[in-house]
């Protein structure tokens, strides 16, 4: 008798693009963003635009000023997770999603929110599992100048810490 093959179960896709596929984990509904191709150090991931601007913050904006938060286009940006150990980093002046370091296709792409977050919304605490986790995720403005340095940060969060 020949044995049947392992199947394990895929996680359903619910969308795709060029760049990168959405996942929602069946037993969580969580969603999250991958790779559909390899990307190396510095490469651009995509351009991006905001769909909509707000003077709020929500749990799907990016903060681009004091009283400035965008909602992103391609829309399944919104499935970037958070990480303390990011791969991935959104530049707001070019409108960038740019590679941190090597990612290999189907890797979670996963940027480090108070990167363009200064106040978060909702604050968290994380279960990033990187040996780097800082815990509580509520923003640039909770963490200390040693803990940034490690970071890519937006001009607008470069700014905030000028001048606090």
């Amino acid at each position: 008798m020949i044995p049947l093959p392992l199947v394990i179960p895929e996680t359903p896709k619910i969308a795709k693009t060029d760049f990168a596929k959405v996942f929602r984990n069946p037993a969580t509904g969580h969603h999250s963003l991958h790779a559909a191709a390899f990307f190396d150090t510095g490469d651009l991931i995509c351009s991006f635009s905001a769909q909509e601007t707000y003077t709020t913050p929500s749990y799907l904006t990016l903060q681009t000023g004091l009283h400035k938060h965008i909602s992103l286009s391609p829309d399944c940006l919104q499935y970037t997770n958070h990480s303390c150990d990011p791969n991935v980093f959104f530049d707001t002046d070019k409108m960038e999603l740019i590679a941190l370091r090597s990612i290999q296709p189907d890797d979670e792409l996963v940027f480090f929110y108070p990167s363009t977050e200064w106040q978060m919304a909702s604050p968290f605490s994380c279960n990033c599992g990187s040996v780097k986790c800082l815990g509580t995720i509520a923003g640039a403005a909770a963490l200390r100048q040693d803990q940034l340095n490690t970071y890519r940060l937006t001009s607008f969060i470069l700014l905030q810490i000028e001048n606090r």
